[in-house]
């Protein structure tokens, strides 16, 4: 029976990360002369990216699918056994195969590749083997570079799948990029959790029109208390001719309470007030209340003139926090 210790523990993690990390070092410094065409192949596809494999490469083969439907490339993972049931109708003319196989000899990805020749579907390969019997059918070849796996046997897919997913991750940024995805598309696909809330825009989390606290800057402080305490932002937005020219805060109240109700609206407003525009990212949002240390802050248009408002609760009901 074996014995271990935590340096020990330790010291097997790092070997695997070393040895993991010099095989992708080796396979950026020499990428397989087939990567650009590959991916210009990929970005003139009308159809969808299809990727192919079984065992562990089936696993890698469904991430680099999910990295590509969720950057912009439509795709879906095919089983290479299934395939063979009938999921082969699932890859039709005008899509594009990516199918891996550290070997390049994998039985059940046969039919596969002879269903890509019969209707002139673009096959691109990763294997490590660039004589193997899926590389010589595959139209665009990405050989990996020889690395020794990380196990301790030799055996275990370890580095080779690391590699395969990097080569395809590397693949889906480059398409990604030369599409130019904009962050705004990003949130399309990632609509829940954190990296949704963080790729939120201001528009899509304020509130509107109706909910706006806003008075005229002649307009008495005891009707602008009113307002601010009907709307509940704790703050109220001063206007000149449609114009936001200024903002009471609980700050501006405290300050002028000694008098506060022989003022007008446009007497005790702060002016130049920090606005933020409706297309801006909601986290940037939450940066600007953070570095000012307020709660509120309204939404302009072009003209200055407010179309909403966005409360520092409101971002963290998204799930900025």
């Amino acid at each position: 029976m074996s014995s271990h210790t935590p340096q020990s523990l330790r010291d097997t993690g790092a070997r695997v990360l070393h040895t993991e990390a010099r095989a992708v070092g080796a396979l950026a410094d020499a990428l397989p002369d087939d990567f650009a065409p590959a991916a210009e192949a990929i970005l003139a596809t009308k159809g969808r990216v299809i990727l192919c494999g079984i065992g562990k490469s089936g696993h890698i083969s469904r991430k680099i699918s999910a990295t590509f439907a969720s950057t912009g490339t439509p795709s879906a993972f095919v089983h290479a056994a299934e395939a063979s049931h009938g999921d082969l109708g699932m890859v039709m003319p005008g899509d594009l195969v990516i199918a891996i196989s550290n070997s390049g000899e994998t039985t059940e990805l046969g039919d596969i590749i002879a269903h890509v020749a019969r209707f002139s579907i673009p096959l691109i390969a990763i294997s490590k083997m660039p004589d193997s019997t899926l590389m010589r059918a595959a139209d665009y070849r990405l050989t990996l570079p020889a690395a020794e796996e990380a196990c301790a046997l030799g055996m275990a897919p370890t580095t080779s799948t690391t590699l395969a997913l990097a080569l395809g991750d590397a693949l889906a940024v480059a398409v990604m990029e030369s599409r130019g995805f904009l962050p705004e598309q990003f949130r399309t696909f990632h609509p829940g959790g954190k990296l949704g809330a963080q790729l939120s825009t201001v528009a899509q989390l304020m509130h509107g029109s109706n909910a706006l606290p806003l008075v005229d800057a002649a307009t008495p402080m005891a009707e602008t208390l009113v307002v601010m305490s009907a709307k509940s932002f704790g703050i109220a937005g001063v206007l000149e001719r449609g114009v936001l020219t200024g903002v009471i805060s609980d700050g501006d109240l405290r300050r002028n309470i000694a008098h506060l109700t022989d003022h007008t609206a446009g007497e005790v407003a702060t002016k130049q007030p920090r606005t933020i525009a409706p297309e801006t990212l909601a986290a940037e949002a939450m940066g600007m209340m953070a570095a000012h240390k307020i709660t509120a802050l309204f939404v302009v248009d072009k003209d200055a003139r407010p179309i909403g408002i966005i409360h520092l609760h409101d971002l963290l009901r998204a799930g900025l926090a």
